[in-house]
């Protein structure tokens, strides 16, 4: 641990403590919104295409502010750029209640944009503030452990979710909603709303609070050499590292596949279930608590993940597990019963090393465009806005192929990202491993 938190003979350990507690916060923040793709289509009696534009407001947030969140860092300081990345998330968190008066949907993807606009500042501050904590050597590791506490936030999010929100919105199905007199409708619609919002404002006002602990908090690092190069001619130098250019590629495929499966993770039990004679309140909320396993598992294998990285490199560890997800995933594609609920779980297991493994691997070599290169490899994000529409769109026309519904074969979709992460940990390890560095 000293060793992994020590620079010039400085321990980092405080800063590390601080900007680890925000990787908790976006955890949270990212899955106490998963099953809200669900709760929004029955609140305002839309598509699965239609509530899925949840997660595209939600990621496209990180692809708009990652490079501005670089520039702000650049000129000031990793601690400014957690600063203002908690003041936009807290901003977001809190324009939910005005969202809920009006009773639109639009103000709430709004205020997701918001949200996740300050989520991009945090994730673009905090990763690159751990990476560079320690020695480059030990970077995918500190990275990793950092990373470890972000699926705690996850497992909160997913449990406040089913208990403060799902279990407490009308029982009422979807399909007899579609029934209801508008004032009947109206009278509903606003009370799920009521429900829906509360955990927004809850962790809007712990942002807050963060945000002012770590200004009070005198932080080491807290001034970074001023940059002397431009955007411009940093771009141009990471372009040219094609180990970076297939790390930013890997991540938005990852991202993708986490997004999705988390996601749709409620519409594939719930029609599992269902098949069973559950009611559909009831499957829902079975199924978040498979969601909430499945965290379970993707925390544990965080842990274990970061300790076989004393013993197997960070890119092997990538490709094994990436082709582990993908087998789970032809599982989950070819069961129409709980198996495929359990190869589901198993997936996340496999996830839990990638995102910060891939964010490592990508930075090695970027020298001082780290910033920079970090901003690309948030922005790659973006994935989590493409995929889940994708998938949605598959599971709303309702066809069958062999049998299979098309819930089950929307998830070809996450099958092909892992297929694309598990190429990228085979040709890193070629390219750092066996070939000279290129």
């Amino acid at each position: 641990m000293k060793q992994l938190l020590t620079k010039n003979g400085v321990s980092l350990l405080l800063p590390f403590i601080m900007i680890t507690t925000c990787f908790a916060l976006w955890g949270f923040a990212n899955d106490v919104t998963a099953p809200m793709v669900k709760a929004f289509s029955k609140i305002f009696r839309m598509s699965v295409t239609e509530g899925a534009l949840v997660p595209v407001s939600f990621y496209f947030g990180y692809f708009v502010m990652a490079f501005p969140a670089a520039l702000f860092i650049q000129r000031y300081s990793f601690k400014a750029g957690v600063m203002l990345g908690l003041s936009l998330f807290a901003a977001g968190s809190l324009l939910f209640l005005p969202a809920q008066l009006l009773g639109y949907y639009f103000p709430f993807l709004i205020a997701y944009f918001i949200l996740t606009c300050g989520l991009s500042f945090l994730e673009t501050s905090c990763n690159p503030y751990i990476y560079c904590m320690g020695s480059e050597n030990t970077a995918t590791q500190r990275l990793n452990l950092a990373q470890s506490f972000n699926p705690l936030g996850n497992l909160l999010g997913m449990w406040v979710a089913m208990q403060f929100v799902q279990s407490r919105m009308n029982p009422m199905t979807t399909a007899a909603r579609y029934k209801l007199p508008l004032d009947e409708f109206e009278a509903i619609k606003d009370h799920d709303l009521s429900v829906l919002i509360q955990p927004y404002i809850y962790i809007g006002i712990i942002a807050l609070l963060l945000l002012l602990l770590i200004r009070l908090t005198k932080m080491p690092m807290d001034r970074d050499v001023p940059a002397t190069k431009s955007l411009g001619q940093s771009l141009r130098e990471l372009i040219k590292l094609k180990n970076y250019r297939e790390g930013v590629i890997a991540q938005f495929f990852y991202v993708g596949a986490q997004v999705t499966c988390w996601t749709f993770i409620i519409q594939y039990g719930t029609r599992v279930f269902l098949a069973e004679g559950m009611d559909e309140k009831a499957a829902e909320i079975l199924s978040q608590k498979f969601n909430i396993v499945a965290i379970v598992f993707f925390t544990v294998s965080r842990f274990i993940c970061t300790w076989l990285l004393k013993y197997v490199k960070p890119e092997r560890l990538l490709s094994i597990l990436a082709i582990c997800a993908g087998t789970a995933i032809v599982g989950v594609i070819l069961f129409s019963d709980r198996n495929g609920m359990y190869c589901l779980v198993a997936v996340s297991a496999c996830m839990s090393l990638m995102f910060p493994t891939i964010y490592g691997i990508a930075l090695h070599g970027v020298g001082d465009n780290v910033k920079y290169a970090g901003a690309g490899l948030i922005m790659a994000i973006l994935g989590g806005s493409v995929f889940p529409p994708l998938q949605a769109a598959i599971i709303d026309t309702s066809f069958t192929v062999l049998g299979l519904s098309s819930t089950n074969l929307s998830f070809v979709v996450p099958l092909v990202c892992f297929i694309v992460v598990a190429l990228y940990g085979h040709r890193a390890f070629v390219r750092f491993h066996i070939k000279p560095v290129v």
